[in-house]
């Protein structure tokens, strides 16, 4: 990868969004313990990733991201892994069979502990306190003390990030994944509803489809893709000093792997050209997130790519855009620097970040179809400069929450507040995650055959 590069050489660069550890000693000490812990994922499996990603990117596959905006210690528990795992499972059936698509799913799951925030302190009735930047970092409860960045949390969430991926992994390989049970996958609240309905009818397909191969010999034993799934991780790399302890040299290539998840991301706010963040994920062989706001502009666009990607390499980088309402005027540009200069990429929507508002009675929240005419405008754009739209990014989970307005369930403002349960950003529930997939699905299999007749062309 990277030359003139170590895993520390982010401490002598610039750096953003990073929490005051009072007790620089006791962090030391934790960073030491965490570089001696065993891998959360290996090397071979990014590397597996980045291979399924390039497919991607050459309008053969699609990327599904998904999961909570940030993992509570609270709420660690295997029914919250297995249900938001579930929805995953549940949207890639549907991107899978109505989309005509093989679908890459990578879950926001197994390290999603820390977050950006706007501002670094956070003021209530008169009293200043530093926000909160997450579990991994320090308590949501607005007292000094619990708001005092913390070592040892990071210690926590290796300790969470490793069972939740014991049992991802379960779930994947052991049985749970298998087709066979597609009609078990319905949650229960959304089971009775129209959408439940539809699934049901796609599930009944699936099943008939089954019935045939295994009358012509294609069965779970002999095609193990009938059985199990792939499932990777993705965090964003925000807390450099958790990442450089988690990052290892691969002993197949010698190259660095950062072992927290199999793939990583640089957010909006941290994506500096002269940051630490660019500089610690420049020299790890993982494929790298980016995520794409309005504030950049396309020639520093191409210089990131240049850091992040010098060999132009097909499935290292996913730009992961995040416009809201301002999509149609920089996306575009976006799209032909990159085309422009030959850059392979993957292209992701994130239809979430930039539709927060805050309702009238004072929820953050993000309106249903707001997110929807965010992801339709990002397929359109695509669509129109011949390029391919790869992936879609959510903050979703597979708990009854009511946190996002609108969608089949017809969530109100004044319903926000019987299950708003998110210690961050409002997620989409099981319910609206499987109402998007099967929206994205249609124009997915549009947009794909488009791609790929000009592809064929083009040859």
């Amino acid at each position: 990868m990277a030359t003139n590069w170590t895993p520390g050489a982010w401490r002598d660069r610039p750096i953003q969004q990073y929490p005051a550890y009072p007790d620089a000693a006791a962090l030391g000490r934790v960073e030491d313990q965490l570089s001696s812990f065993p891998p959360l994922v290996f090397a071979g499996e990014a590397r597996r990733l980045k291979e399924k990603l390039a497919e991607v990117s050459a309008g053969q596959a699609f990327l599904l991201q998904g999961g909570d905006c940030a993992e509570s210690f609270a709420e660690f528990h295997p029914d919250n892994i297995r249900d938001s795992f579930r929805v995953l499972l549940q949207m890639g059936v549907v991107l899978t069979y109505a989309g005509g698509c093989p679908v890459v799913k990578v879950g926001r799951m197994a390290g999603q502990f820390a977050k950006p925030r706007s501002e670094p302190v956070e003021v209530r009735d008169s009293i200043e306190l530093p926000s909160y930047r997450g579990d991994i970092v320090n308590d949501i409860e607005f007292t000094t003390a619990a708001r005092t960045p913390d070592p040892e949390r990071l210690l926590t969430a290796y300790s969470q990030a490793a069972a939740t991926l014991n049992l991802l992994r379960a779930f994947s390989q052991g049985g749970y994944a298998d087709l066979h049970r597609v009609h078990r996958w319905n949650l229960g609240f959304v089971d009775d509803s129209a959408l439940g309905e539809r699934y049901r009818e796609l599930a009944d397909h699936i099943a008939d489809a089954l019935t045939f191969m295994e009358a012509s010999g294609l069965t779970g034993a002999t095609s193990p893709a009938i059985a199990r799934t792939e499932f990777y991780t993705s965090h964003e790399a925000l807390l450099l000093c958790y990442e450089q302890s988690m990052t290892r040299v691969d002993s197949t290539s010698g190259d660095w792997c950062d072992t927290g998840a199999h793939m990583v991301w640089i957010g909006d706010r941290t994506r500096q050209l002269d940051g630490a963040h660019v500089e610690f994920a420049r020299g790890i062989s993982n494929p790298l997130g980016v995520k794409a706001g309005p504030s950049l502009p396309p020639d520093e666009l191409l210089e990131l790519l240049d850091v992040l990607n010098p060999c132009n390499e097909p499935g290292r980088i996913t730009l992961i855009s995040r416009m809201g309402e301002q999509i149609g005027e920089h996306l575009t540009k976006l799209i032909r620097a990159v085309e422009r200069e030959g850059r392979v990429v993957v292209w992701s929507c994130d239809p979430m970040h930039a539709n927060t508002v805050k309702s009238s009675n004072g929820y953050k929240t993000r309106p249903f179809d707001r997110i929807l005419t965010e992801a339709r405008r990002f397929f359109d754009i695509h669509q129109a400069e011949g390029t391919y739209a790869g992936g879609i990014h959510i903050e979703m989970t597979g708990q009854n929450v009511t946190e996002c307005l609108g969608g089949a369930q017809e969530i109100t403002e004044s319903s926000l507040a019987d299950r708003y349960h998110t210690h961050c950003d409002p997620r989409l529930n099981a319910s609206q995650s499987l109402e998007l997939a099967f929206l994205i699905a249609d124009t997915l299999k549009r947009s794909r055959n488009d791609h790929t007749t000009r592809v064929a062309e083009a040859s």
